[in-house]
């Protein structure tokens, strides 16, 4: 195993937003390439409750971003947007751009799980969502490793009803979230700014640190 490589993937895969080619087609073998190496991911008791709903169809992106698009600006008021700009103007812009351009990305994959988990104990929550969140980041990984670009939204979440009416999702399904994916522009990803690991790690108890 080529450490230096696998480092630099796991380092570097960003959310994409401003850098989506939003012109170049992705071809369907490929997502489902990525798709494939994905769902190597742990599942617990390998029951694999997950699923992926694929969207190309033009009109069905342009009403699922209308959909985001709601709940985007209901949540970015004109005085949360002012007060973000004086402190993080670089990502807002990146949040910005993907709403307005949501419709023009070739791809949207939405995660789902089977069972529905509102109203249920932390440990059913955590066993639920824990069959899909490893997955959906290893696709990530593996949009990466192919050239491809992706951003983990959840904003529709709140219109999740009525996305699951407009692509026809059952009513036991859950969805997790929102990846837009397209060709991404340009290879000079780096490593984003973090609080040190070490920081946040404790040692045989709370806030036991080495």
């Amino acid at each position: 195993m080529d450490l230096a490589t696998v480092e630099t993937l796991l380092t570097t895969t960003r959310s994409v937003r401003q850098r989506l080619d939003l012109t170049r087609p992705v071809e369907p073998e490929t997502i489902q390439t990525c798709l494939e190496l994905a769902i190597q991911a742990p599942t617990g008791s390998n029951r694999q409750t997950y699923h992926f709903l694929v969207i190309t169809d033009a009109d069905k992106r342009t009403a699922l971003a209308r959909l985001y698009c709601k709940s985007f600006y209901e949540a970015w008021t004109p005085e949360r947007k002012a007060a973000t700009e004086q402190t993080d103007a670089r990502n807002l812009a990146s949040y910005f751009y993907l709403a307005e351009h949501l419709h023009e990305v070739p791809v949207h994959i939405i995660p789902c799980i089977s069972g529905r988990l509102v109203g249920t104990e932390l440990f059913q929550q955590a066993t639920g969502y824990g069959g899909i969140l490893p997955t959906t980041w290893s696709l990530m990984l593996a949009l990466r490793a192919h050239g491809l670009g992706a951003a983990w939204t959840t904003v529709h979440l709140k219109y999740a009803d009525e996305a699951a009416a407009l692509l026809g999702i059952p009513g036991h399904i859950t969805q997790v979230a929102l990846l837009p994916v397209a060709y991404y522009l340009g290879d000079d990803f780096k490593p984003a700014k973090r609080v040190p690991a070490r920081e946040r790690t404790y040692w045989n108890g709370w806030q036991r640190t080495r």
